[in-house]
């Protein structure tokens, strides 16, 4: 399994989602790709914004490593699922796929098998409880997806 989750710049939403993913993936032993990337290119190269990693530093994930970059068309041929955080870079998604896509697309909610809320809330202009409030969504999103395709 190839799963790239997308935001808008690739600093707040999309990492979270990819490093809770990633550490419920490994703790199931399950070996999948997961990534992530942005539609927009403000922030490319940078790291992950510092109260994302705090909120997930204190539930025990990492983005320490993280660098944002940029959807591209190839990762429509590299994974298996582009999963977005929110409806409007759904549209992005949707809006950006060339004619040989081979990956499926979806509501990062809505995959997972969580139809409220439909969007994971962008926390960039918020307070520190939106960025807990990813966190426990991206925790959520994670044990809905190994639970299902774990099996």
């Amino acid at each position: 399994m190839k799963i790239l989750f997308v935001c808008l710049g690739n600093i707040c939403r999309s990492p979270v989602l990819e490093a809770v993913l990633r550490a419920h993936a490994e703790k199931a032993g399950l070996d999948w790709e997961i990534a992530s990337c942005g539609t927009g290119d403000w922030h490319l190269g940078h790291g992950a914004d510092p109260r994302s990693r705090a909120s997930a530093q204190r539930r025990g994930y990492s983005l320490a490593a993280h660098r944002a970059r940029q959807l591209c068309a190839a990762d429509f041929r590299r994974y298996d699922w582009l999963l977005a955080a929110d409806r409007s870079n759904l549209a992005e998604i949707v809006r950006r796929r060339p004619a040989d896509a081979t990956a499926r697309v979806a509501l990062a909610l809505a995959h997972a098998g969580l139809p409220q809320p439909l969007d994971v809330p962008d926390p960039y202009y918020g307070n520190a409880e939106g960025f807990e409030a990813v966190v426990d969504l991206a925790e959520a999103i994670a044990r809905a997806i190994v639970a299902r395709d774990a099996e």
